[in-house]
């Protein structure tokens, strides 16, 4: 929908100081903003009356259709998916009813990796979505989010993906796309293009406002706590937090959410320099930016009051509050004339993106005619989405050890498939859990769509066959003795229950002794896998001369050390979200191949952290007790790929201006393959300490059974020159393999 600048001037124009502020909050928690009378129908909250009121009409409203313990809403109590269409227009009726100038109010929902309601469709974690290394796919599967979100009558987003895996012990890297910034660029805009359409082509037609979150660099925090200092400088900002923001302002992001974290003791939500002169002014952005959940409030102890840090994040270019108290005081600034000019400023924005959804009055007309959800496209949206889940998890499924022991993977394979072989027990504290795979962030999903991985095996196997052992002492001695293979399903869980405390902002505060091990609020100084399961899995070594297959289900880079050494196989699942449990059987059962790659490094021991591929010193053979730090580095995963040859390698610097041109010739063997192939390089001759290693192009490609293609990667000479004279010396690598190298050099005077 075009907007009517002419009538967005006229809507200011007659608006209170008061009104206005109201249009730049987003205080409600919008689950409170609808209750059951006594018929069991939804209607309008007194709460929600009473904000509209206090406002003359109602700006943003977070979360109405969420779900999770922290809001309290489940499949008791919570907005099913068929009451979706009343409950949006129960708030959207209430507020033009009672609203001064007819405006609509924007709603915003939680997406981080799909919609965080009842019954919305559960995708992996974002750690998971970097897996796959399948920018089209993870575009796929937002648009299918997003279609459910639009035809359930919301507007906005709120997704992460530009926060970074730099510390392992990070509670949030779940979150995250891996510790890369292209692979995390190519990913936020894959967000953005697959919710927005090209050009936005999508928004109030079938798509929704993607809101980017973090903004920036909440993942360089010290020592891995969540919303503590970013301590680095410039460069490494730029190079390393801030391309994903770039790549989500050129494909047209409507929105940015501040972030908790300080950057140099200035926090990312009073920060003018990161949310005005960079991302508007040298990146051109021109949508919302939004603070993060009580973030405002939070500069109470710098800005001197609650009053005072309304102020501070307004002027430093927050347009939109979420819950703070800070924005509402604003009202308390009606003399100040930066902050009444900053009011109408950020007020232009807001008007701007609801004009996009139709929730401006037209001309002529009291209130907007605003378009309510239809059911029969959340059902068609909502099945397509599972369509997309079931895709991008069987994507996520990496393998990082085969053959450690005389067993291979097609070896196991062979032997579960043996009717006559002995039972396969699933073993380990996951073994019969589904809530592991999900992640943070996620509604409660009805019983009949849980799964596990024991329970997926039955259904293939049958119950004489699989044998559940979450402890070793659950099976007796003698069927360890006969077993076939063990699956032995580890790792950690983000699952939160509904008697866990919380945060004011919604991160875990306390969790039961067997609770949440990631996620928000749940950082560790210990990144082993909880619960001692190395020595369970040590037990279990002990009990059987079986193959074990070990599924590391993950939201972190665990340390694996011991898994990998007592494991014949071992393959990493992340968060995979609903459809996990399917693809590790289908792996195991059907044969499906696995064409994930690590998207962080795994650490082979729990303080020789971080260790990043992309650092610029080397961490082997620095502690004199852990001298090869790194277990498996980024980018690895021995599976369809492995099989693949590569040949006729060669750099051109001169056909292409401004960027080299690394061309290689990929063979798939007679089974075929699908997965990325990527591209690092390392850099000599600049004025700065090299990285190691950095990633410069990453290449999906599905090949055919004997296929053979040429693969062209596109590097541009500004993401390989550092700022200097003379020439520099770029060697390229091929995943990580020593002998698929060239060199090439460019020009200097640059």
């Amino acid at each position: 929908m075009s907007i009517n600048c002419a009538a967005v001037d006229r809507l200011i124009d007659s608006m209170s100081f008061t009104q206005k502020v109201g249009q730049l909050n987003q205080r409600l928690l919008g689950w409170k903003s609808v209750e059951r009378n006594v018929a069991g129908r939804l209607v309008a909250s007194d709460e929600l009356k009473q904000e509209i009121d206090r406002w003359g009409g109602l700006g943003t409203l977070y979360g109405l259709l969420r779900a999770d313990p922290w809001s309290g809403q489940h499949w008791g109590n919570g907005i099913r998916p068929e009451e979706r269409t009343e409950a949006i227009a129960v708030v959207q009726q209430t507020v033009l009813e009672r609203a001064a100038h007819g405006i609509g109010v924007l709603l915003s929902e939680e997406a981080p990796h799909g919609h965080q309601a009842l019954g919305g469709t559960v995708l992996p974690t974002n750690l998971g979505l970097g897996a796959t290394f399948d920018p089209q796919g993870v575009q796929e599967a937002e648009a299918a989010v997003a279609a459910e979100l639009a035809a359930s009558g919301i507007h906005i987003a709120l997704v992460s993906g530009l926060d970074i895996a730099r510390d392992p012990r990070w509670g949030r890297c779940e979150e995250c796309f891996g510790e890369d910034p292209l692979m995390a660029a190519r990913m936020c805009e894959a967000i953005v293009t697959g919710m927005q359409g090209e050009h936005r082509s999508k928004v109030g037609h079938g798509g929704v406002a993607v809101v980017l979150k973090h903004l920036a660099a909440q993942g360089e925090a010290v020592g891995g706590r969540n919303g503590q200092s970013a301590v680095l400088g410039p460069h490494d900002l730029h190079e390393i937090h801030l391309p994903p923001v770039a790549a989500g302002v050129r494909a047209g992001a409507l929105g940015f959410m501040a972030a908790y974290n300080d950057i140099d003791s200035v926090p990312c939500c009073a920060n003018p320099w990161l949310l005005k002169d960079y991302l508007r002014d040298q990146l051109g952005f021109d949508g919302i930016v939004m603070a993060d959940g009580l973030a405002v409030d939070r500069l109470e102890d710098m800005a001197g009051s609650i009053p005072a840090a309304g102020r501070a994040a307004l002027l430093a270019g927050v347009d939109v509050s979420l819950w703070d108290e800070g924005f509402t005081r604003l009202e308390e600034y009606a003399d100040d004339e930066q902050v009444v000019a900053a009011v109408d400023t950020a007020l232009r924005r807001v008007l701007e993106l609801k004009a996009m959804f139709g929730l401006l009055p037209e001309d002529g007309a009291d209130t907007a005619a605003i378009a309510m959800p239809s059911a029969d496209a959340i059902a068609q949206a909502t099945a397509d989405g599972r369509e997309q889940a079931k895709r991008m998890a069987r994507e996520a499924i990496t393998l990082i050890n085969d053959g450690q022991s005389a067993a291979t993977l097609d070896d196991i394979r062979s032997v579960i498939a043996d009717a006559q072989a002995g039972p396969v027990i699933v073993a380990g504290p996951f073994a019969d859990d589904f809530g592991c795979f999900l992640g943070d962030y996620t509604a409660p999903l009805p019983a009949d769509e849980q799964s596990s991985v024991y329970r997926q095996l039955v259904a293939r196997l049958g119950e004489d066959r699989v044998l559940l052992a979450a402890k070793p002492s659950d099976a007796p001695a003698d069927q360890w003795a006969r077993a076939s293979t063990v699956v032995f399903v580890c790792g950690s869980t983000s699952e939160r229950s509904y008697d866990s405390e919380f945060d004011d902002n919604g991160a875990a505060k306390a969790v039961t002794e067997y609770g949440a091990t990631c996620g928000e609020g749940v950082d560790l100084s210990d990144i082993r896998l909880p619960w001692r399961q190395d020595d369970m899995l040590g037990e279990v070594a002990a009990l059987t001369t079986a193959p074990i297959v070990s599924v590391a289900v993950c939201g972190r880079a665990h340390v694996l050390t011991d898994v990998l050494e007592r494991s014949a196989v071992t393959i990493w699942a992340g968060y995979a979200g609903q459809y996990g449990p399917q693809a590790v059987a289908d792996v195991l059962v059907d044969g499906a191949d696995m064409s994930g790659r690590l998207p962080v490094t795994l650490p082979a021991y729990p303080a020789a952290i971080p260790v990043r591929y992309n650092d610029r010193q080397s961490a082997a053979h620095v502690y004199k007790d852990a001298a090869e730090p790194i277990l498996r580095g980024f980018g690895y995963g021995a599976g369809s790929l492995a099989a693949v040859t590569f040949s006729e390698m060669h750099a051109d610097t001169q056909s292409h201006p401004g960027e080299v041109l690394v061309q290689v010739t990929a063979h798939a063997d007679d089974h075929g393959a699908a997965g990325a192939v990527n591209l690092f390089a390392h850099v000599s001759g600049g004025r700065r300490i090299p990285r190691l290693a950095m990633l410069v192009d990453s290449v999906y490609m599905d090949l055919n059974a004997g296929e053979r293609r040429d693969i062209a990667f596109h590097v541009p000479c500004d993401r390989l020159r550092d700022v200097g004279d003379g020439q520099v010396q770029v060697t390229c690598t091929l995943d990580g393999d020593s002998t698929h190298t060239v060199t090439a050099t460019l020009p200097g005077e640059y």
